[in-house]
């Protein structure tokens, strides 16, 4: 694939067959505030430039419209099969076995999870928020691998540790549930100063905890902040009314 600066391919070992890319905010044809590569339809934009958005997506990837399994995103645990029917599905993450259908994920601050096996036979993407993290998505969304110890992950764009400000409610959420890596887990939040109650979390350290607990150690990605980047990323911790970007990933 040659790309223009609207798009990120991550950077970790795949099978020749599978492809994966990540949106940015340029290059695409809305207007402020959702300027440009909106990808939402559902945050405000113009309905016209964001199906010019998506045309372009599509397009960058070979794949005909279709074969984009869009989701409604509801910060919780369930994983749907892709399809090429063209039906927005509910669900938080989604899965694919066969070629030339794509999981889609958006978002702006929370966490995109692309899978693949080794085999290069199914892909998966996980909208990962601190709520879907909590409730098991990627639990949810490994267990429809045939084998998940050879499953390799990237993580996406997200709001990152020295951004993402959460109250007590969401640090004792995680520690309740520590899947056996209460220490781990107790480490990704560190407390800001003066203000009792109130955390920093690493959203990227809590994503790898989910990982490991499931014998995963091939991932790779995590080196972005949302919020921070305005240039590249949208955020909507930062801005409210914002548009939104795309991870996904798709076999050959």
């Amino acid at each position: 694939m040659t790309l223009d600066e609207s798009f990120i391919v991550p950077e970790w070992p795949l099978p020749e067959n599978v492809r994966a890319l990540c949106t940015t905010r340029l290059g695409g044809q809305s207007l402020p505030p959702f300027d440009s590569f909106n990808l939402g339809t559902h945050v405000g934009d113009s309905p016209n430039h964001v199906q010019q958005n998506r045309s372009k997506l599509a397009a960058q990837c070979g794949l005909s419209q279709n074969s984009l399994q869009w989701l409604n995103q509801v910060h919780g645990n369930r994983v749907c099969e892709a399809q090429v029917d063209g039906i927005v599905r509910e669900a938080d993450a989604s899965f694919a076995r066969v070629r030339e259908t794509a999981c889609v994920i958006m978002t702006a601050d929370c966490l995109p999870v692309l899978l693949s096996d080794k085999q290069g036979k199914q892909v998966a993407a996980i909208h990962a928020g601190w709520r879907s993290l909590c409730s098991g998505v990627i639990e949810a969304t490994l267990s429809t691998f045939r084998q998940s110890s050879t499953v390799t992950a990237w993580l996406g764009p997200a709001i990152g540790p020295s951004a993402f400000e959460v109250g007590q409610d969401v640090v004792d959420a995680f520690t309740s549930a520590s899947c056996g890596y209460a220490e781990a887990t107790h480490k990704a939040f560190s407390p800001i100063e003066g203000q009792d109650g109130k955390w920093l979390a690493d959203l990227y350290s809590l994503a790898r905890i989910r990982l490991w607990s499931q014998g995963i150690s091939d991932i790779y990605g995590g080196g972005h902040c949302t919020l921070t980047n305005a240039t590249q990323f949208y955020s909507y911790r930062r801005n409210g009314v914002t548009g939104r970007m795309a991870s996904l990933i798709w076999m050959t």
